[in-house]
């Protein structure tokens, strides 16, 4: 910690050393920075070490230790033709574009009453959740190829969704460049059972409320206002992603000499060899996929809820990915270069007038999600001009983990804890009393610290907060 030196509030930095292409650079208050792990700071600096990174090695307010990056690190690779940057798996992750999806509807925080337990038992038991669990949904490999190339699109044009879906979504739910022939069968067996599936671990289904709006104007836009029910899901591309990337880890180890970087888990390929181009197809299907498995969620919300409520309407205002790798364009040292951005737990923060955010929201910036914990709020923010200044275009993606599951389970008591948020009105449902113990509130960092951290760096800016009634646990 003593090598860390401040810039200004807010903003510390990792000192170039000798090994390093470039600086780290921290985006964190005070308090997170007091009570960083040094694994995760060991993380930012050996990220600085590899080919072709340009500006910082990243750090951002819900950064802890991950698989090589750190889970809220973000790192920028020069992309040209003439560049040396390269692409790591582990600046991505195992959960492939593991995402959060916000869904508005026409109902209020009245409508709710006497109706809670209700909406838990209907959404868990059209939701399939839980570790390997399987969905009612089945395709062909045909099929499931196709999905894999078109994503959300496909299952829109199926029936399972409205155009209006899609052009909410980042990239559209689907990445152009994804290639069904780059994937194993071994991923694809993994992935084909599963679409339409929650899983396990942080991922959640949560019925909120619009606790506060902080900005009237973007908020309208994003057609939000105060006590309306809004839907928040979080899930990614399952055994898909998890096994495309052990793939493309184990081949690009086999390829390339472990020695050759600073960490064996951050093993990776250049951007422009035919590896590198495999792998990035690849993972572009294991993004087609996750968008297209919270499409089909979507689907079934909207029946589920069709039935308890039969005037609701159930919109989506956005779709933002973490632990994903885009091209996109930035200008650096005065010069307009093609990065290769690694977003490892963190999301896209575009500002206004971009043309990869949906054509709705170019006058005020793309909608940010961060989510809490359960028991704690969530939050709704606006990208910004000043996040692709600072962050490559990027912020947090939740408050980030304070401590590991194993630890959560030897520390915590879960059943207490259940009963103390139930006394909050808060309804949960678990699969296990296991897998609410990992995830109670306790092992994150507090969401008000992070979500003030990035407000007041101006890298995404409040605009509602959000307020839990029913948690659906993975």
């Amino acid at each position: 910690m003593k090598e860390i030196r401040k810039i200004k509030d807010n903003v510390y930095e990792i000192p170039q050393e000798e090994d390093m292409n470039v600086p780290g650079r921290l985006f964190v208050s005070e308090n997170i920075l007091n009570n960083l792990d040094s694994g995760s700071i060991e993380q930012v600096k050996n990220v600085s070490k590899l080919p072709g990174i340009l500006k910082y090695s990243i750090g951002l307010p819900d950064m802890h230790v991950g698989y090589g990056f750190p889970i809220g690190g973000v790192a920028g690779f020069d992309a040209s033709k003439s560049g040396e940057g390269v692409i790591s798996p582990g600046g991505v992750g195992y959960d492939i574009n593991c995402s959060v999806r916000l869904l508005k509807t026409n109902l209020t925080k009245k409508d709710l009453k006497n109706k809670k337990q209700e909406i838990a038992d209907e959404l868990d038991r059209r939701i399939p959740s839980g570790l390997g669990r399987g969905s009612p949904f089945q395709v062909s490999k045909k099929e499931f190829k196709e999905i894999m190339k078109r994503g959300a699109k496909y299952l829109i044009e199926k029936g399972y969704g409205k155009k209006q879906d899609y052009l909410h979504l980042e990239e559209e739910g689907c990445m152009q460049e994804a290639n069904p022939e780059k994937v194993s069968d071994k991923a694809i067996k993994r992935g084909i059972g599963q679409l339409g599936t929650l899983g396990s671990g942080n991922h959640f289904l949560d019925v909120q409320i619009v606790d506060k709006i902080f900005d009237k104007k973007t908020a309208e836009i994003f057609g939000l206002k105060k006590d309306q029910v809004v839907i928040m899901i979080h899930c990614g591309s399952r055994g898909l992603g998890h096994q495309i990337a052990s793939d493309y880890i184990k081949k690009m180890q086999k390829e390339y000499s472990e020695e050759s970087f600073p960490d064996k888990q951050l093993v990776s390929a250049p951007i422009n060899s035919e590896l590198g181009r495999d792998y990035y197809q690849a993972m572009a299907c294991a993004v087609n996929f996750a968008f297209a498995n919270k499409q089909l969620m979507v689907h079934w919300i909207r029946d589920e809820l069709k039935r308890i409520f039969p005037k609701i309407k159930v919109d989506i205002v956005y779709d933002v990915s973490h632990n994903i790798a885009k091209f996109e364009n930035y200008k650096i040292n005065g010069k307009n270069k093609k990065v290769c951005v690694h977003r490892k737990g963190a999301t896209r923060a575009f500002g206004p007038g971009r043309k990869e955010i949906p054509k709705t929201y170019r006058e005020t910036g793309q909608p940010v999600l961060i989510p809490g914990s359960m028991a704690t709020s969530s939050y709704v923010l606006v990208g910004t001009k000043e996040a692709e200044k600072l962050t490559f275009g990027s912020t947090v993606h939740g408050a980030g983990r304070v401590m590991s599951r194993s630890k959560a389970l030897k520390k915590f008591t879960g059943e207490e804890i259940l009963k103390e948020i139930e006394k909050k009105g808060i309804l949960i449902k678990s699969k296990s009393i296991k897998s609410f113990t990992q995830e109670v509130p306790s092992v994150y960092k507090d969401i008000e610290d992070v979500v003030n951290t990035v407000h007041n760096l101006g890298i995404s800016k409040k605009v509602a907060r959000l307020k839990p009634e029913i948690v659906i646990i993975g």
